[in-house]
């Protein structure tokens, strides 16, 4: 900074200084603004008056002339120096801390759970062997087609149910008012019957077991399955618990050396700054020999 240093003016010395410059070289303007060339004057019932005094160039105009410019110049040395000072100080007060070079911690790549899909009766069918499978869909058409014969409504049910109900002979109209006899022969007995729906239904029965029996396993490979499934995603929400949790801490911790770090150097900046503002305003105005006269000068009128 031009023309400050530890020693020399303060600012309301210098101010107080540039006031008189100012003060000083109106006086001389006044002076040079009353010079003219001539003066006139008037005799009014035998008195003279003078109309315009006159003001002739004073002897020591270039004496005069000088001494504005170096009040003039004095001045503009004690302002600028003093906008120079203020300049300063504003800069310093308007600064920003600077945290760019303090590193912003990563968000951390939080992992993921996938939930693992239950499976159905398809899957559990899948781990049959083929052996298996093919006597489970056998069993599976005999159980159905054997039962769909035996079971209520169906032909061998509806057979026994209609047998009793047959009568030996029925009479059948040939013309009008002429019937022929009907001959009925039953091509079934009930005991025949009978025995047949108790041999299927054995047969069913055994079909029917074997039915059962696949179908149970298919089922309990789906439960045992599911069950897995249902362990496997509970351990892996725990450990995607336990492993997000240990970023998130870590990562907090991160942020708390980040924040300190940015508080550090927040307060080490603004005691840099304002040790740097004190060594500012504590400057003082290097007077330049060449104005020193005009300054010593006006300290005088000043503690007059």
């Amino acid at each position: 900074m031009r023309n400050l240093t530890v020693t020399g003016l303060s600012l309301s010395q210098a101010q107080s200084i540039s006031n008189l410059c100012n003060q000083k070289s109106i006086e001389i303007d006044n002076i040079i603004a009353s010079i003219n060339n001539t003066s006139s004057k008037i005799t009014i019932d035998g008195k003279e008056v003078v109309v315009n005094e006159g003001t002739p160039m004073p002897s020591n105009i270039i004496e005069l002339l000088k001494n504005k410019s170096r009040l003039h110049a004095c001045q503009a040395f004690l302002m600028e120096t003093i906008k120079e000072k203020d300049a300063a100080l504003k800069s310093i007060k308007t600064k920003q801390v600077n945290v760019d070079n303090i590193e912003y911690p990563n968000t951390p790549d939080y992992k993921k759970f996938v939930e693992l899909k239950p499976v159905d009766e398809e899957w559990g069918k899948l781990q049959l062997t083929d052996a298996e499978f093919n006597e489970f869909l056998e069993a599976e058409s005999f159980a159905s087609h054997i039962g769909k014969f035996i079971h209520n409504n169906g032909k061998l049910d509806l057979l026994r149910k209609e047998l009793p109900k047959i009568e030996g002979l029925k009479w059948f109209e040939v013309e009008k008012d002429k019937k022929s006899p009907l001959i009925i022969t039953k091509h079934h007995k009930a005991e025949d019957l009978y025995d047949l729906h108790e041999k299927l239904a054995n047969e069913h029965r055994v079909y029917e077991q074997r039915v059962n029996y696949f179908k149970a396993k298919i089922k309990n490979l789906v439960t045992e399955e599911n069950s897995r499934i249902a362990r496997e995603n509970s351990k892996m929400v725990e450990d995607t618990r336990v492993i997000n949790e240990k970023l998130r801490a870590d990562y907090n911790a991160l942020l708390d050396i980040y924040s300190n770090n940015i508080r550090t150097a927040t307060a080490k900046f603004e005691e840099d700054r304002q040790n740097e503002i004190k060594n500012v305003a504590n400057l003082r105005i290097k007077v330049d020999t060449r104005f020193q006269s005009v300054v010593d000068e006006l300290m005088i009128k000043e503690k007059e």
